[in-house]
């Protein structure tokens, strides 16, 4: 199956994209371990999603989007709910993969786990696998060898199961066939066009027609009624900008949170890997492995050759088993609690692990720390501000709604109380969303009540979003009104021109269709002949399907089609010309691929909504929507 993923890279990535968030580094571990109680987001199955894992996915698309579309990204949609449904819906389907890979123990060898590593171009130097360049770049990103293979390994788990799921697809190749020589026929055409334009000057409206139709659509002419605004916005950014915290309560902050910035006792280890080929094998290989501590206790410096000469562990038999320093969670459960409930030197006894049997040397701890003030010093003060001026922003928010209410004949009053500027919008209809830049119905329905209107009120402070209120009140109000008859008469005249010199054209249209298909002559000028093709259209999508659903069976044939109030329009296919196709003809193996690929697709996301019913998938919408909604 592994050498299937490989060779089928095109198509892995194809079934990949539908999770929109890669799997990479992504390691199983964090599946199956706990998170804060009462913080998930998602469960599937028994397994959670927790909101760091979300918040974790939700800004690498966000910076994946800012990439990608540079000062063209909207703000808005990197933060909305949309985005947010998508990143969710794509951890689930991280998660219902990993799940199904547990349960049905997907393995890969540490073989095949090497092959991959040697064929990433970021470890290879001269087009060769460079240890020196893959230690550097694991180092710059903050991750060990023996962590990275063991996430890496996993990844290839569920790449493994989506390929496989993939592979199930059968696209025969006579259907592809037809498909493709359906793409590729061409017809010969030439256009006689009826215009509605040609008909403009010979349509006389009846007396009253224009009346007539104003009356019976009144709804087309009413202007809703509008008003004019001022209003005061006050968000956290105007309290953040007086919110000042002294050295002593960062301090403070950082004492008060030291569990935060610990890190987690790390040990360094080597060992040498025996791999079992079946059951019958294991008690010979547990032999072996008690036979090589034996040894190592007798000669200890023969570890770094007899792990290059004997571990089945090609990354790191060639360190002399070393595998670097790690922390609790990497490593197979087996092997982690020997080597961390180990001291330095050799484990007494070989540990047994999904992999085979391992020969461990504890070569060195590095006890847990606390990251130094001086590191995060600037991370907590920011914090420690935002915290503040949020809880001001709280205590505040209050006040100005309740001054807004109080004082409700000027919005002048709360403007001084918080140093706000009164602001005037442009006219705004009944029925908008929008006062400003800021959008909420409720706001602007309420300038349209009777206590904003008629007794001239402030309109209450309403929640915008984004940790922003906006109170109004009403500068000037026009009620709604319909447009006078003579301001649009010549408008609706014009229109029933078009109307009805478009149904003259149609008329005249169909009429010679008709008697081309009886075989009669017609008046007016053929365009030049066009060549069409069903995978190339050069016409307009409803003159394709006329031209492509024509009988051919004797030419020339035709075929009309309406264009709207353009007119009308009459094709005549003067050849018709069929491809051959070769067996080997690249574009039918082309064809076939992509819609092989198309199966693909469709298997895998039914094989994903089978997975969901079988895991049991449960979204908090509420924990998921953006703060301002």
């Amino acid at each position: 199956m592994f050498e299937a993923v490989r060779s089928n890279k095109r198509f892995a990535q194809v079934v990949l994209a539908i999770l929109i968030v890669p799997f990479a580094f992504f390691g199983m571990d964090a599946y199956f371990t706990d998170g804060p109680a009462g913080n998930e987001v998602a469960t599937v199955g028994d397994s959670k999603i927790y909101a760091v894992e979300f918040e974790d996915a939700l800004r690498e698309q966000q910076t994946r989007l800012r990439e990608a579309m540079g000062a063209q990204v909207d703000r808005a949609m990197l933060d909305s709910l949309e985005l947010r449904r998508a990143v969710i819906e794509n951890l689930v389907n991280q998660r219902l993969l990993a799940l199904y890979a547990a349960e049905n123990r997907l393995v890969v060898t540490q073989q095949q786990l090497a092959e991959t590593i040697a064929e990433v171009p970021a470890f290879q130097d001269n087009g060769r696998f460079s240890m020196e360049r893959y230690e550097a770049l694991l180092r710059a990103q903050g991750m060990s060898p023996a962590g990275f293979e063991a996430r890496l390994s996993q990844d290839i788990r569920i790449q493994q199961l989506a390929l496989a799921v993939g592979e199930g697809a059968f696209a025969a190749e006579e259907s592809a066939r037809r498909f493709l020589l359906a793409q590729l026929e061409e017809r010969e055409v030439r256009e006689l066009a009826f215009s509605a334009a040609d008909h403009v000057a010979g349509v006389s409206l009846d007396e009253g027609a224009a009346q007539a139709f104003y009356d019976a659509n009144t709804q087309r002419f009413e202007l809703p009624a509008r008003v004019r605004a001022e209003y005061v916005v006050f968000d956290q950014a105007a309290v953040l900008a007086g919110v000042n915290v002294s050295e002593a309560e960062v301090r403070a902050f950082y004492e008060a949170s030291a569990e935060r910035f610990g890190v987690p006792e790390e040990r360094r280890a080597r060992h040498i890997l025996l791999e079992v080929s079946d059951a019958a094998d294991t008690e010979a290989v547990r032999a072996e492995a008690v036979a090589l501590i034996e040894r190592l206790r007798a000669e200890p410096t023969a570890f770094a050759a007899l792990a290059r000469e004997r571990s089945a562990d090609p990354g790191s038999a060639a360190r002399g088993g070393d595998l670097g320093f790690f922390a609790r969670g990497v490593m197979v459960q087996p092997f982690e609690e020997a080597v961390f409930g180990a001291q330095p030197g050799l484990v007494a006894e070989p540990v047994q692990s999904d992999y085979g049997f391992h020969v461990i040397e504890v070569t060195e701890i590095r006890a847990a720390a606390l990251r130094p003030f001086e590191e995060v010093r600037d991370e907590l003060a920011a914090e420690l501000k935002s915290r503040t001026g949020g809880q001001r922003f709280a205590e505040l928010a209050e006040q100005f709604a309740n001054t807004v209410y109080e004082q409700a004949d000027s919005l002048a009053p709360a403007a001084e109380q918080f140093g706000l500027q009164i602001q005037v919008s442009d006219w705004i209809p009944r029925g908008s969303a929008a006062i400003g830049p800021h959008r909420n119905e409720g706001l602007v329905d309420a300038l349209f009540g009777h206590d904003a209107l008629t007794e001239g009120r402030n309109v209450d402070a309403e929640d915008v979003g984004n940790n922003t209120l906006v109170a109004a009140r009403v500068l000037e109000h026009q009620a709604a009104q319909r447009r006078p008859f003579e301001e649009v008469k010549a408008g609706i005249e014009n229109e029933l021109r078009l109307r009805e010199a478009a149904t003259r054209a149609v008329a005249a249209g169909e009429a010679a269709l008709a008697a081309l298909q009886r075989g009669e002559s017609v008046d007016g000028r053929w365009s030049d002949a066009a060549t069409v093709q069903r995978g190339a259209p050069l016409l307009a999508p409803e003159a394709m399907q006329a031209v492509f659903s024509a009988s051919t069976a004797t030419l020339p044939a035709y075929a009309g089609v309406s264009m709207g109030g353009e007119g009308y329009a009459v094709y005549r296919i003067e050849a018709v010309r069929r491809p051959e196709l070769a067996g080997d003809d690249p574009r039918l193996a082309a064809m076939t691929g992509q819609y092989g690929q198309l199966l693909g697709e469709r298997d895998f996301s039914a094989f994903i909504s089978a997975l969901r019913e079988r895991y049991k998938v449960s979204v908090r919408e509420a924990a998921i929507r953006p703060q301002q909604q």
